[in-house]
């Protein structure tokens, strides 16, 4: 079970130097107001943009990691819920999902792949979450391009909110087309992101930039040979994408 406010709490808990920055500017700009008094509107009219943003930025969050269904799977498809065999579950070093999907998989075998590469995922926020949560018992850490996994062995593959920290075109190809590889022919992958479109811009401005466009999951996905089977919003904020290999039944 999620803790009311896990989401939004964590965001502020890895990421108190952005906070600690945007407090920090606005202590700044209100001084100023007194230092140079024709600043002064120019000055309330920056504080009002800066504590809209952050605040915006927040409420988001609270919504789309706090309130909304992302983290009860509620959005899943019955048809992913039935007894199925292997379900891998692929994340970027911080693991917040392995638990609920051993709880919706029960008689299922559950393996975690953790692609963290602290050379490559040098971002602070990704440290100190892994260095706050231990990793799920049996977490394999791995590289996207060599998953340690047999063809045609699994049944549902996860990458959820993770697939954009591979961010190198041809790299995310190459972990693509793993996922292919592993899938069995009837098998599935769902992919979790948000996007790079308005919603995300209106909600995080230019943090918005880490995420991708639908355009480009869809080139991704058709150079690794998937093809979507069903797409959904889950929130405004973040879209999921069901996918199957080329050729194979719905």
């Amino acid at each position: 079970m999620r803790k009311p406010l896990q989401g939004v709490g964590n965001i502020l808990r890895f990421n108190w130097h952005f906070y600690a920055l945007a407090a920090g500017s606005m202590v700044l700009v209100g001084a100023s107001r007194y230092v140079w008094p024709a600043w002064g509107p120019w000055a309330l009219l920056l504080l009002a943009a800066i504590g809209v943003t952050v605040g915006v930025s927040l409420l988001v969050s609270f919504y789309v990691y706090d309130v909304s269904n992302l983290y009860s799977l509620q959005w899943l498809p019955e048809r992913l819920l039935a007894p199925a065999g292997t379900v891998v579950n692929i994340h970027a070093g911080f693991d917040e999902t392995s638990a609920l999907l051993q709880q919706r998989f029960e008689s299922s075998p559950l393996v975690v792949l953790d692609f963290y590469d602290p050379q490559l995922h040098t971002e602070v926020s990704i440290r100190r979450a892994r260095a706050a949560y231990a990793a799920y018992p049996g977490t394999q850490r791995v590289q996207t391009h060599a998953l340690p996994l047999a063809d045609n062995s699994a049944d549902c593959v996860f990458l959820l909110l993770a697939a954009h920290e591979v961010r190198h075109p041809r790299q995310r190809e190459a972990f693509l087309r793993e996922v292919h590889r592993v899938l069995r022919p009837a098998g599935k992958l769902v992919v979790v992101e948000h996007l790079r479109d308005a919603a995300n811009f209106a909600a995080y401005t230019v943090g918005f930039l880490h995420f991708y466009s639908r355009k480009t999951w869809q080139r991704a996905f058709a150079e690794a040979g998937l093809t979507l089977a069903e797409e959904k919003k889950i929130t405004p904020f973040v879209s999921a994408f069901i996918l199957k290999r080329d050729g194979s039944a719905a």
